[in-house]
């Protein structure tokens, strides 16, 4: 596409980079704070340039206090909707990862974008009033032009050489007979780029692509049994797609869920609330944090922090050193989700298709294909694809900058329009969402060794978040540890009591 065509195009950047702006608490000091003004950003911009806060009396209490307002921090909240609980989320919106736009009423995700019918996500989406829609259509491969749906059951149709589909065939042969269970615990150890070797470069590159959109990490930096298991389930004799899914993907979840707390805790429900610091005192724990432009601290029986950990170390007072060290292992990807809008078909074969061969992309999904698939009289008004754009750690800097974001999507729109035959169209907007550390990197040990130390909690103060669970950054584990954490609390405050 000229330059000219491309400047007729409408480029919307969104999301924030800094996921938190963890405040350094040696800069915390008696002193008079200054005001606080602007965007949930401001403050770490004044803590950069050396301001010093102090930590005000505490002006309210409460059971307890939840800090971060993502898919696990919302389920915590839910959980305790009928208890007195104060929600705090440093973006002006809730959802976090799973968070919903839209365009002209059409919903598209912005991260996280489906459930599995086989975990707890599912029967919670039902709990909370939503029906999860079937999305009956295995991932798909666009290689040289070529689309081959269900790449892992159709080997013998990928655009490759002979002798590259037979090694195809070959490597998922060997992952197919891997005993998973019997071997749990030197997979979990292993990385699994020790599965590649010997076998052709072009399986490796296609998982290579797989690993970063869905988990965070190339085979080099992921366990074994994590990719192991995604063979043996994408591969397997099992033709079932047990995903399902929402216009919008998992942001449908967080939509409800706030809707839910809006209805009876919207005044304990705080966007736009930066922490600066959250700490144990006798008989409560203390949490500091800025609001509307003031500094505010409050108290509570107990604090959930559903923080990525990275944050967590950063602002919670009195870690022991073991537990900030395990913490600050975890590894995190930036992470931009490119939507391409069309007001005209462009494509509509498979809901999720994958794309080695060097794009700025992964995959991309086809936004409104659930309802494409169920509900027979259903016409779409436009055709939004979204493109799932992984980056390297040391790449992160890219999304600091409004331009060079939507270079980056400019970048995906490029690539698309040479895809394959029919995809040199133009889009009527293009939107791009910036993350800047969404999903942790789900190393050889982790799970085993890092993440129980990671959420050990701390007197007062007890750690959720989908990193605190393993062995990926997804709904049901952030789910889950809002429950486990929950869990704890409980018992230590009954143990108290």
């Amino acid at each position: 596409m000229s330059p000219n065509r491309r400047d007729f195009i409408k480029f919307v950047v969104a999301g924030s980079v800094a996921a938190g702006c963890p405040v350094d608490l040696q800069l915390l000091a008696e002193t008079t704070p200054p005001a606080v003004e602007g965007e949930h950003n401001e403050i770490c911009h004044a803590v950069r340039d050396g301001k010093h806060f102090s930590r005000p009396p505490v002006s309210a209490r409460h059971d307890f206090v939840i800090v971060g307002g993502g898919i696990s921090g919302l389920t915590a909240a839910y959980l305790l909707r009928d208890r007195d609980f104060l929600l705090l989320e440093k973006e002006p919106h809730f959802g976090g990862n799973a968070y919903r736009m839209e365009y002209q009423g059409d919903g598209y995700a912005t991260g996280t974008a489906f459930i599995s019918s086989e975990d707890e996500s599912f029967p919670f989406a039902k709990e909370i009033g939503l029906t999860p829609l079937r999305i009956d259509s295995p991932d798909g491969t666009i290689f040289d032009g070529k689309f081959v749906p269900d790449t892992w059951r159709r080997l013998d149709e990928l655009p490759y050489s002979a002798p590259v589909r037979e090694g195809f065939k070959k490597w998922k042969k060997e992952m197919l007979a891997i005993d998973l269970k019997g071997r749990s615990d030197e997979l979990m150890n292993r990385p699994f780029s020790d599965f590649f070797k010997g076998h052709a470069p072009e399986v490796k590159a296609w998982w290579d692509g797989y690993g970063p959109s869905n988990w965070g990490g190339i085979s080099e930096d992921t366990a074994a049994n994590l990719g192991i298991y995604e063979i043996q389930e994408i591969g397997g004799a099992d033709l079932e797609d047990k995903r399902y899914t929402w216009p919008g993907g998992n942001g449908a979840i967080s939509a409800r869920l706030v809707e839910i707390l809006n209805a009876k805790a919207a005044t304990r429900m705080h966007g736009g609330a930066t922490i600066v610091a959250v700490s144990s005192e006798k008989n409560e724990a203390h949490v500091t944090y800025t609001h509307n432009g003031e500094l505010k601290t409050v108290a509570a029986k107990a604090v959930i922090m559903a923080t990525p950990k990275f944050i967590t170390r950063r602002i919670v007072e009195g870690l022991p050193q073991k537990q900030a060290d395990a913490m600050a292992r975890i590894r995190y990807i930036p992470y931009p989700v490119v939507s391409v809008i069309f007001n005209k078909e462009v494509f509509g074969k498979g809901y999720d298709t994958w794309c080695p061969g060097g794009y700025t992309f992964t995959d991309f999904i086809v936004a409104d294909w659930v309802l494409r698939k169920n509900q027979p009289d259903y016409k779409p008004k436009n055709n939004i694809l979204t493109f799932y754009t992984p980056l390297h750690e040391k790449q992160r800097a890219l999304l600091m900058t409004e331009s060079s974001a939507r270079h980056i999507a400019e970048n995906v729109l490029r690539d698309f329009q040479k895809l394959f035959p029919g995809s040199n169209v133009d889009p009527v907007e293009v939107h791009i969402y910036r993350r800047g550390h969404p999903m942790y990197v789900p190393e050889a040990g982790l799970f085993q060794k890092v993440q129980p130390l990671t959420r050990t909690p701390l007197d007062r103060i007890f750690f959720a978040n989908a990193d605190s669970e393993g062995p990926v950054s997804t709904t049901p584990q952030a789910i889950a540890a809002a429950r486990r954490a929950l869990k704890e609390a409980e018992e230590k405050l009954a143990r108290k009591a």
